[in-house]
């Protein structure tokens, strides 16, 4: 009994303890491995969500800025009268055809009435409608042209013998492409009246795009 007790305890400190810490040490290892992988896993997992987070704000305030600028660039009307108040109350006679510029700015979402020339610029490609309206006044007939570019498009003209008030208006609908100018001349020889009340105006608006 003593012999086989004696061989067991042999037997345990040769074999049985090295194999038990070598399990120990596979166990600790996995447990190691297992440790880092997590790691490595969480954050991927934390850098790829940080920057699909990064990525999807960028894409939202692009879409958010895209949607903006096509609100503004859809949004387009202005009216303006020839004189500021206190000016006035004539416009003319010239030799030659003058520009118009309509100074008393009524309306001008978008802006692309400029009121330090008198001329419309359009934003975007479309149909617009704009409309001229011209006063007179001392028996001096009105007229003026109403153009695209440098093609005349349509004409307001009133003229009548005797002294008084006359006033002659038109208006045109235009397919216009991102650039196309869109002004009033006031024809020559001609002239206009206005004052307070704004009686000359020139307007527009989008219709709508194309």
């Amino acid at each position: 009994m003593k012999k086989e007790i004696e061989f067991l305890e042999k037997f345990t400190k040769k074999y049985i303890l090295p194999l038990s810490l070598h399990i120990v040490f596979i166990c600790m290892d996995l447990c190691i491995l297992a440790i880092f992988t997590f790691s490595i896993c969480y954050g991927w997992g934390f850098l790829s969500w940080s920057l699909f987070w990064e990525e999807s704000n960028s894409t939202t305030g692009s879409l958010n800025n895209d949607i903006s600028l096509s609100l503004s660039a859809t949004h387009v009307a202005f009216s303006a009268a020839v004189l500021l108040p206190g000016t006035g109350p004539y416009v003319g006679p010239f030799n030659t055809e003058t520009t118009l510029v309509f100074k008393h700015v009524i309306t001008n979402i978008g802006n692309a009435y400029n009121p330090s020339t008198g001329i419309f610029t359009a934003p975007v490609r479309g149909v617009y409608h704009f409309e001229l309206h011209m006063f007179g006044h001392g028996g001096v007939a009105v007229g003026a042209y109403l153009y695209k570019n440098q093609g005349l498009v349509v004409i307001a003209y009133e003229h009548q013998t005797a002294a008084g008030e006359l006033s002659g208006s038109n208006g045109a609908s235009l397919l216009l492409e991102v650039g196309d100018q869109v002004f009033v001349r006031l024809l020559d020889g001609r002239r206009i009246y206005d004052n307070q009340n704004h009686h000359t105006t020139f307007s527009g608006h989008l219709i709508f795009t194309m």
